[in-house]
């Protein structure tokens, strides 16, 4: 049978620089983008090469697309509410192809202390939805689980180390 909606069908609306440039805008405006989401975006607009350098360029000079502002908000929000650790914010940093200098600044809001608590919290919530009764397994389980959040694993084992848990 075959499906009436085919994504390679559909016919793809292109824009004119100016109305590209106020759409941009607004997909700015809404939330913070990265330059690859941006560029990504343009492409879809039917753009060319030189246009979407051209409109970044604009829409940085006009402030609506800022990466340190995008890192900070990305690292604050994923730590915050998804809880995520420092290696995991870095590598969707990454991913986004942010620079290192713009990687370290989000970094540097997240609060050591609160980060700490959070792994700390993490570990507690998974420890008493876990029935484990062998330390040993139950600790291994409490780090893979910490570790996949992208937590750090000598930080991980110390937490674990001082909740008394250690075999």
């Amino acid at each position: 049978m075959k499906n009436n909606y085919n994504d390679n069908n559909r016919k793809q609306k292109t824009y004119t620089y100016s109305e590209a440039k106020v759409k941009a805008m607004a997909y700015c405006a809404y939330q913070e983008r990265s330059q690859q989401q941006l560029r990504d975006k343009l492409y879809e607009y039917g753009l060319t090469p030189d246009e979407v350098e051209n409109l970044i360029a604009d829409l940085i000079g006009e402030n609506f697309l800022n990466e340190e502002r995008f890192a900070k908000a990305y690292a604050g929000g994923k730590f915050r509410i998804k809880q995520w650790g420092r290696y995991k914010i870095q590598q969707g940093l990454k991913q986004h192809r942010i620079s290192d200098y713009c990687i370290r600044k989000g970094m540097n809001e997240i609060d050591p202390e609160e980060y700490y608590n959070t792994l700390r919290m993490l570990l507690q919530k998974k420890k008493d939805g876990l029935r484990e009764k062998d330390s040993f397994t139950l600790n291994s389980k409490l780090a893979r689980y910490a570790i996949s959040k992208g937590f750090e694993q000598d930080l991980v084992w110390e937490a674990i180390k001082e909740s008394g848990e250690e075999p």
